[in-house]
């Protein structure tokens, strides 16, 4: 996991950006198992995790604040009604400016909901077998 991060918002929820892998079957447009910044709006830390974890992406933990939410990523999110959101993410070194913000380039991509990253089952996990 590259990094994430956290931002409370004068309300007291929190916005919670991570990097992951993207799922192995592409559906990113990157390709395959390629990095995908994915953004959370929620109550607190541990209920942005469980939004995800409750998605399919179990392995999903916040460790430190490496890399929080942008100011144009909190914008993002809170204006989509689902409060998830996702799209590849940037380069590490190349596209970011000592400040951390991200280039023009890297900014082209929208940003999309969870539903096109999860795919048409909309579960980012196996199945549950039967009991």
């Amino acid at each position: 996991m590259a990094g994430g991060g956290f931002c409370r918002l004068p309300n007291g929820t929190v916005v919670v950006a991570l990097t992951l892998t993207g799922p192995p079957s592409g559906g990113t447009g990157t390709g395959p198992g390629a990095p995908v910044r994915v953004l959370v709006h929620a109550a607190n830390r541990a209920r942005a995790l469980t939004r995800l974890r409750n998605l399919g992406l179990r392995a999903v933990y916040l460790r430190g604040n490496d890399r929080p939410p942008t100011p144009d990523e909190i914008t993002a999110v809170l204006h989509h009604p689902d409060g998830l959101l996702w799209r590849a993410a940037p380069p590490d070194a190349p596209g970011q400016s000592p400040q951390g913000q991200l280039s023009l380039q890297a900014a082209q991509e929208l940003w999309h909901p969870i539903r096109a990253l999860l795919g048409p089952a909309g579960h980012a996990g196996p199945a549950r077998p039967a009991a």
